[in-house]
This record gives structure tokens, sequence and C-alpha cells, in this order.
């Protein structure tokens, strides 16, 4: 797998056209180094060089790297990030001969001048200071100037991680929001990621031993997380970017080896195959023209699912940046075991992530209990089927205050989620937490039970069970109720085929269906909803004190 790694960053690189990355570097050698989107850029095209890739682009490459190995050590530029890329990148070239062994020599020397308070943005100065990830980034930078022979302190690095370690939850997953709550899928994922960089890379220090423990811990529970489509969980920032599931890869690839270490060939081999279902997505969408680097068709100018922060140039790169990180992290030696029996999985991280994730029979289920408003919605925000289109049901929730760009009106919080009736208006619970009152399973099916309280002082139970047949949805509570079905509408390039034919609702979308069967009334609710996949119309299913919904999804 390693040298579909490679293919793939070349793959992701063909995004840049040679006038882009011309353009780019003459728009930062006028404005200066302010970010490490370029010297990711740089690094990457350096690694595919050293592995014979791209040799057409060297002069172009000679320079940017002389530019940014001389402008690193002087400015704080995103540094965090950069020096452990640009590291990379210089040990490549120097295994490969592909570059001047002076000019290697000269770019080592800039980067040994590096005073880490100067160079870095962020980093603590004792292990209790409450910084977050880039200070890890700082220290997994450090750490390859060590490796490398050119800086570093020991002292610094393990300084770094102690201040890391105290955001990590009882599963071992990274917390970084600013609060108690509303913690990002990808920002666990990445400083997982990093930490097993270091592992991977030599570390041994003082805190090897309990990043271990815990990179172990969560990886068992990224296994139950992972969708039956290959795909990260959603939730929070930076979600649905092209570049998540290399990050998850990275993971899969640095458990695998582990478990062939240690003699457990099995779950070595599930492990393989995990990483192989999350390949599949990413070279799915590296496969389109042109290629964007979020999962929508809307074009890249319109920057449509993206902060502000998560503009292209930065963001493509990173497809391959986190796709070296799965190159050095895999073993090739472990085979790719075959997908192991389809078993039902009820999993539910810590209260810090609020999620809750049902799999059985090829489906995947995924619920936001306690919803960020900016980014996602509580209640049923994904379900998946193997082979399907994700977004052709829903594959994360649309958030009534979006932080990154949509180009609706007024948008409006949507997800597969209950309703009631209130002076004759609906209140659906897409801001309204939930509670799970049970899970359970069996030989084929995954269940929950979990309920909502409305602000009026209704009580609503809704009852979900997903098995081979599809997803079985049992809504129950006094007077009016409703359940809210969020429609795929429009992906930023084609528009899927809706049809509401009495209590059947279904959508057509790259020859697939997906069904919504209801015993109650269903209405067009009139509403355009949207999230970073695209387009969303709103219905809902209605009845009195008791309502029944069945999803299914299958290939026309």
């Amino acid at each position: 797998m390693k040298e579909t790694y490679i293919g793939l960053m070349e793959r992701a690189l063909s995004a840049y056209s040679m006038t882009h990355i011309e353009r780019y570097f003459e728009e930062v050698k006028k404005r200066g180094l302010t970010e490490h989107g370029f010297p990711r850029l740089t690094a990457n095209i350096g690694i595919l060089i050293a592995h014979g890739r791209r040799c057409d682009l060297m002069q172009t490459f000679l320079d940017m790297m002389e530019f940014c190995c001389k402008t690193i050590p002087t400015v704080k530029a995103a540094n965090d990030f950069s020096v452990r890329e640009i590291v990379s990148c210089i040990q490549e070239l120097e295994q490969s001969g592909a570059v001047d062994t002076m000019a290697i020599g000269r770019w080592k020397g800039y980067l040994a001048s590096i005073e880490p308070t100067t160079c870095y943005n962020q980093y603590a100065t004792q292990p209790t200071d409450r910084v977050k990830n880039w200070a890890l980034f700082t220290a997994v930078s450090e750490f390859f100037r060590l490796r490398t022979g050119i800086g570093g302190s020991e002292e610094f690095i393990d300084t770094q991680l102690a201040s890391q370690l105290q955001w990590m939850d009882e599963n071992g997953m990274y917390m970084d929001a600013q609060g108690e709550t509303h913690h990002p899928i990808l920002y666990d994922l990445a400083p997982r990621g990093l930490f097993s960089m270091l592992l991977n890379a030599g570390y041994r220090g003082r805190y090897y031993r309990e990043i271990d423990v815990l990179l172990q811990r969560a990886g068992l529970l990224t296994l139950e997380m992972q969708s039956p489509n290959g795909e990260v969980a959603f939730g929070g920032r930076s979600n649905q970017f092209v570049h998540n599931e290399p990050w998850m890869i990275a993971i899969f690839e640095y458990e695998a080896h582990r478990y062939a270490k240690e003699g457990n060939g099995a779950l070595a081999r599930t492990f393989k195959a995990a990483a192989q279902r999350a390949l599949a997505v990413t070279e799915h969408w590296l496969s389109l023209e042109p290629i964007y680097h979020v999962k929508n068709r809307f074009p890249t100018e319109t920057r449509y699912g993206c902060e502000e922060y998560a503009y292209f140039d930065k963001y493509m790169i990173t497809v391959a940046s986190n796709l070296y990180a799965a190159y050095l992290l895999c073993d090739d030696t472990v085979p790719v075991g075959e997908e192991p029996d389809d078993l039902p999985v009820v999993a539910v991280t810590s209260a810090h992530f609020h999620k809750l994730f049902l799999k059985a029979g090829g489906y995947g289920l995924e619920f936001d209990l306690n919803a960020d408003p900016h980014y996602d919605a509580c209640g049923l925000g994904r379900v998946h089927k193997v082979g399907a289109p994700s977004a052709i049901c829903l594959s994360i929730p649309c958030p009534a205050e979006p932080n990154y760009t949509v180009d609706i009106e007024k948008p409006v919080g949507a997800s597969l989620c209950p309703g009631v009736r209130v002076g004759g208006e609906w209140k659906f619970a897409t801001d309204l937490g939930a509670k799970i009152l049970d899970t359970f399973r069996d030989e084929r099916s995954a269940s929950a039970v979990l309920s909502t309280s409305f602000a009026e002082g209704e009580e609503v139970t809704s009852t979900y069970t997903v098995n081979g047949d599809g997803v079985k949805i049992e809504v129950a509570g006094d007077g009016d109720i409703a359940f809210m079905l969020p429609v795929f509408s429009f992906d930023g390039e084609a528009y899927s085929d809706i049809r509401l034919d009495g209590n059947v609702l279904s959508v057509f979308y790259q020859d697939w269906i997906c069904r919504y069967t209801a015993d109650g009334d269903l209405l067009d609710g009139k509403i355009l909803a949207a999230n970073r996949n695209g387009y969303y119309k709103t219905y809902f299913a209605t009845a009195k004190k008791r309502l029944h919904i069945r999803i299914d999804i299958m290939h026309v």
C-alpha cells in the first residue's frame, strides 16, 4: 500500500497546475511566509521527486525549498506544522540522492538555526500550560529535527507532550474545543495521527508508554466509529474535507503494525482492512475531474462548505501531507484482511464528543446527542450504506448557524429527528440534546432508545433499529408528533430526483435510491437546508402518539 499512498499524493498534487504553483510562489514572495500551506506544498513536491515522480518540477521546487528553509527560522508562520514536513522532505531527498548534497547541507543549516521560542507560534513553557494541538505539531517538528541531528531538545519535546496529554478523554480521544463539549472529530484524529507518527519515528521518552496505551484504546473505538463506507465520523470543524480519511488511515496503519508485532494477526488484518476502506474514499474523491478539496461538487472559487481558513491552496495539498503520514506508518508485511463479519455494533463516545453509533447489515448510523449548531444539529445525522453515495440520505446534519460557507438564505438546522406540535406549529429537536435510555444488539441488529424533552414539557421517545433490511424508527409521545426527513437535493453539480407518492418518499441519485416509508402523513416542509455536501429539502412525517418510519437504500 505504500506505493498506492505515493501515487495518490501525486494525484492530489495534480490539482495544482504549473501556473497555479508559480502564481502561488509569487504571492508568497510578495507578502512573505504567513502560514503552512506553501511549505506543505513544497515538502510534498520534494517527497514526490525523491520517489521519482514530478521531476518536471525540480527547478521550481529547488527555488521553493530554498525560500522555505531560509525563511522559516526567521518568522512565525505556522512553523509548528511546517518544520516536520520540510525535515521529512529533506530526509527523503537525502536517502534518494535526488538533490545535490550541497543543497541538502545548506537547508539543514538553515533549520539547525531554529530557536523554538521565536520560530513556533504555540508551545508550552511548563507541562500544565493549557495550549492545544499546535503545541503537539511543535513537539513532532522538534522531534524530527532532533532525530535528523539538526537541533531539538528532549526536555522541550516532553514539556509539549505533557501539556497535550491533559486533553485526552477516558477513551483516548483528543479534546480540542475550548469548552467541555463540541470537540471536533478531525481534531481528535489529527493529534492521534501525530502521536502515532512520533512513536513510529522512534520517540521513547518519558511519555511513550502513556501515549501508546491511549492510542491503543482510541484505535479500537475508531474502528467502531468508522462508517461502513469507510468515512470518518462527522462532527465539528474541518469535517468533510478530502484530507480527513488519510489521517484515519495513518492511525489504522499504526494499529495494524502494533497488532502484527504482538502476534495478533487477526486484529492486524482488521485494521488493515479498515485502512483499505478509508483509502477507497480518498481514491474516489481524487478520481473526479476537477478535483475538489471538500466533499461536494460546488466550484472551488465559491468556497462552499469551507471555513475561512479552509481554502484550496492549504487544504488540497493537505490530502498529500496526510497520505504521507500513512505512508510512513504503513507496514506492507501486514496483509490486507478480508472484511470482517458484519457483526452489529453499538458504540458510544464520552460525553465530551456526545456521539452514538449503530452499525449492522451494511448500514451505519451516527447520532449527535448534543450538537454544536455552528457545525451540526442534534439527532440522527448520518445514515450510510455500503457502496451507496454517502450523501443520498444524510452524511452530516445541516447546521442552523453554519461557521462555513453556504449559499442559501436563512439556513435552518436539519437532521433525522423527532418533533411535536406546539401552538399550531411544529417544533423539531435539532437543537435539543437527547438521552440514551437503552442500547442493545442481537445477531443481526443494533438498536437504541433515545428520549427528547421539549421546552413545553413534551417528552418523545425514539427507537432506532438497523439491520440488513434498513433502518426502522418508532416515535412515541402524547398528542401530535412528527419526524423530520432532510432529503438530498443538490451536490453543487447535479440534482437528485425526489418523488413523493402517498406515504413513500424516494430519492434517486447516482444509480441509487433512498426510500422513506411512513405510516403517517408525509408532508413537504418547503424549507431548504444545507450542509457541506449540498442542499437538502425538508419533509416530515406526522401522526398522533405513535409513528413508524422506515429508511432503506438500494442500488437501481
